[in-house]
């Protein structure tokens, strides 16, 4: 990859509060464990606080946090929009153009000497980031295989097979993919996790509990498998 020898994956979801902080942070986790050294990324970031130090965003800062290297707060999240509405709005109300350059500049930056990174995008696949810019094309640049976070809940299976086809179709790669029980009320969990182990024709490299207060260690251990697939 143009990266040069940085390894890891973009985390995508089948929509957006779907649990893609939480598998990357789970990942990171897991890489620091195997004392793997490792970065993350929130390229693009809608709904952010306000601080003394400027706009920062909750998943970006722990994305952060659960990193092996430190690195600075903008190479992580160079995009950082206070609305949480849809990016490319809130970009076009801040007078600010998403451009692949600037992440590509910081994700160079980020991953120096970092043995992987784990990029989180932003919302589902299918995600404009600005009138001629769309999720899949930063996918492309960075050259990174794709990791689908899968919502278990009513609609899952209709949502991840549409997000594997379009995956796909965008030319990119299918590493896997992570189940998370978002819904303790959701029918039929394992008929749906058959379903998709047979149809969606990638791996099944992680099943994280509903354990919203879940400790880290606790996710690292159930993407022991994802964390594999990066190294």
């Amino acid at each position: 990859m143009s990266g040069g020898n940085t390894r890891g994956c973009f985390v995508t979801g089948t929509d957006t509060g779907i649990g893609k902080t939480r598998v990357c942070v789970g990942l990171l986790h897991a890489l620091r464990k195997a004392q793997v050294p490792c970065v993350g990324m929130k390229p693009v970031a809608s709904g952010a606080a306000r601080t003394a130090e400027g706009l920062r965003n909750e998943d970006a800062l722990a994305l952060q946090a659960a990193a092996s290297l430190r690195r600075p707060y903008d190479l992580v999240n160079p995009y950082c929009f206070a609305p949480p509405i849809a990016p490319h709005l809130a970009a076009r109300e801040a007078g600010v153009e998403i451009r692949l350059e600037t992440i590509r500049t910081a994700f160079d930056a980020l991953t120096r000497d970092a043995g992987t990174v784990v990029v989180e995008g932003v919302g589902g696949w299918q995600l404009p980031l600005s009138e001629t810019l769309e999720l899949p094309d930063l996918v492309r640049e960075l050259e990174l295989p794709v990791l689908l976070v899968v919502g278990l809940r009513l609609g899952c299976l209709n949502h991840a097979l549409l997000t594997a086809r379009a995956v796909r179709a965008d030319g990119l790669e299918l590493l896997g993919w992570v189940a998370n029980a978002i819904d303790p009320a959701f029918e039929r969990p394992e008929a749906n996790l058959a379903t998709l182990e047979a149809e969606l024709g990638a791996p099944l490299l992680g099943r994280l509990p509903h354990a919203p207060d879940a400790e880290a260690g606790v996710l690292a251990e159930a993407l022991a498998e994802a964390r594999t697939r990066l190294v």
